[in-house]
């Protein structure tokens, strides 16, 4: 995805020269917000923060209780520390516990279900996936009509993956499981970082509920808090995602500025924004397309509904699908190819049920 985006970028500087509007026309607030997450979710990960949940894992004995309780802790914390984080989460506990429980059997098909509950969690909240970061920056809607537009698609979900759940476990609805609890403890002399990791991260949701002009500062504290707590952290931080929004940015602004270009692209866009996004989205990710589509977008919803709807049909079609199909492949090298049959399976039966209700949602102005 990197270099895809350097060589969009690239290209796009070839057919439009850089220019002083050039750089004024990125968007530096989401670049900055991003990078504010990004360090303080990778501390979130090193600082095992959601233990707690971890531990009341090991608790549960019933294979549909303990099924229920993964997918929708990937769920409700997609919505806050993004799609991504919580699969990195609950994924290998889930491999952890199904494995020492001796039900392998089922962690393709629960793991592809805390896929879906990622992608369909996340999209409720501004800050639960980095193409919502970006649109709802665009949007000018307060927090709280971001939610409500979003909310009937998200709830539609958590329904659908209940009755999921049950159909898994159709035979053996009471089917049991003898699994202890597992992650990493909690360190006493890591509670400062733990600490400083939360204060910053309501710091961050802040910024991006008030929509502060002053969100430049709230970066130099961050990282300057980070660089007094815990320096060593900057060396692990995903800079890759970072640096793939900037040149598929520059991309857009470039191609926004070409006027032929830009003519033809809002023909073809406006009005079939749903379907780009879904579309565009299994060429280059959810996230490069949000960007790349909405210079021509005319209606909101569709593009943020078809973004949101795209991780569904394909591995590319979120970044989160492919950490996710990661770190299976990491426990079980070799069997990628069952992780992709079974995705595909169980995400597309999904698709097909809440394809047409996003479309539909999608003729409900944003703005």
């Amino acid at each position: 995805m990197l270099t895809l985006s350097l060589l969009a970028a690239v290209i796009a500087m070839i057919i439009t020269p850089p220019s002083a509007k050039l750089l004024s026309d990125i968007d530096w607030r989401t670049l900055g917000t991003l990078l504010m997450m990004l360090c303080v979710l990778e501390g979130f990960k090193q600082e095992n923060v959601l233990r707690p949940l971890v531990r009341l894992a090991g608790g549960i004995k019933r294979m549909t209780g303990l099924s229920l309780f993964l997918i929708f802790g990937v769920f409700f914390t997609s919505m806050f520390v993004t799609n991504d984080v919580s699969l990195i989460i609950f994924v290998p506990l889930t491999i952890l516990l199904f494995r020492s429980g001796g039900k392998e059997k089922y962690i393709l098909p629960v793991i592809a279900m805390e896929n879906i509950a990622a992608i369909r969690g996340s999209l409720l909240t501004p800050f639960g996936s980095p193409q919502n970061l970006f649109l709802y920056g665009q949007s000018g809607v307060s927090a709280w009509h971001f939610m409500l537009h979003m909310l009937p698609l998200c709830a539609m979900s958590g329904v659908l993956l209940v009755g999921f759940v049950f159909f898994l476990y159709r035979k053996e609805p009471r089917e049991e499981i003898s699994a202890g609890g597992a992650g990493t403890p909690w360190l006493p002399e890591r509670r400062k970082q733990r600490i400083v990791y939360g204060v910053l991260f309501l710091l961050i949701l802040a910024v991006i509920v008030t929509r502060t002009t002053f969100w430049y500062i709230a970066v130099a504290v961050v990282l300057g808090t980070i660089l007094i707590a815990d320096r060593r952290l900057f060396l692990k931080v995903d800079y890759v995602l970072l640096v793939t929004f900037l040149c598929f940015f520059i991309f857009s602004s470039s191609i926004a500025a070409n006027a032929k270009i830009a003519a033809v692209l809002s023909k073809a866009v406006a009005g079939n924004e749903y379907w780009w996004a879904i579309g565009l989205s299994q060429l280059i990710s959810n996230v490069p397309a949000s960007i790349v589509l909405y210079p021509f977008t005319t209606n909101f919803a569709g593009l943020i509904y078809g973004a949101d709807t795209a991780g569904l049909c394909s591995l590319i079609g979120s970044l989160a699908s492919v950490i996710n199909y990661r770190i299976y492949v990491r426990e079980y090298p070799g069997c990628g190819g069952k992780f992709i049959k079974t995705f595909m399976i169980v995400s597309w039966a999904f698709f097909l049920i809440v394809v047409i209700p996003g479309l539909l949602l999608s003729n409900w102005p944003f703005t």
